[in-house]
């Protein structure tokens, strides 16, 4: 059987602390030890499972496990960003060539910001901000769980978790108030360090 590599939970950027007030120490321990740490087991599981029914050649559970490879490695990836997309010094506005490209391809940084809480409003999993690289253009997505509505081919620069374990201990059901929470602390040298990674690779 190859040797499969075991996916890892990457530890936080920043203390479990470190984004009170807007996101206590308390939910950024769930979320990240439990929530998190479930996706990468599950992840890990579903590529085991696929492994020994290559070797068998017995395909029973292998489309559950597919499934669960696609919704565990979706939410594994999206919460390694969405922590990486925060930090104690966030907050602010963007700018360099993120500013520029947002105001371009939405009109407004306003633009941009109105309609990614749109999608952070309709959404049951996820709102992200993605690159698009056929259209050579960042978009604003509403994934639902956290592999439903994805854009095929493109590259997530900024996540927002807005299933409820992400906001309802600290804000109840006002997923608005969380919203805006997060945007106070938004690290915006990640979000840009994500789109010139994906640009330089698509446009040179």
């Amino acid at each position: 059987m190859p040797e499969q590599s075991n996916p890892e939970l990457p530890p936080l950027p920043y203390d479990y602390d470190a984004l009170e007030p807007h996101i206590s120490e308390q939910v950024v321990t769930w979320h990240h030890d439990t929530h998190h740490q479930g996706y990468v087991n599950g992840l890990a599981s579903a590529e085991e499972t696929l492994a020994e029914n290559r070797e068998s050649g017995d395909h029973d559970g292998t489309a559950g496990a597919l499934g669960d490879v696609t919704h565990n490695g979706c939410g594994h990836y999206l919460h390694t960003l969405f922590w990486e997309n925060m930090h104690t010094d966030g907050g602010g506005e963007p700018d360099g060539e993120l500013r520029d490209r947002i105001e371009e391809d939405f009109g407004s940084y306003e633009g941009w910001k109105g309609e990614f809480e749109a999608a952070a409003s309709a959404a049951s999993g996820w709102a992200l901000l993605v690159y698009d690289p056929v259209a050579k253009q960042l978009r604003n997505v509403a994934v639902d769980k956290h592999d439903q509505g994805a854009l095929w081919g493109s590259h997530p620069v900024l996540a927002l978790d807005v299933w409820e374990h992400s906001y309802y201990y600290d804000y109840g059901p006002d997923r608005d108030e969380f919203v805006d929470a997060f945007f106070e602390v938004v690290n915006w040298d990640s979000v840009a360090k994500e789109y010139d990674k994906v640009v330089s690779r698509v446009e040179g």
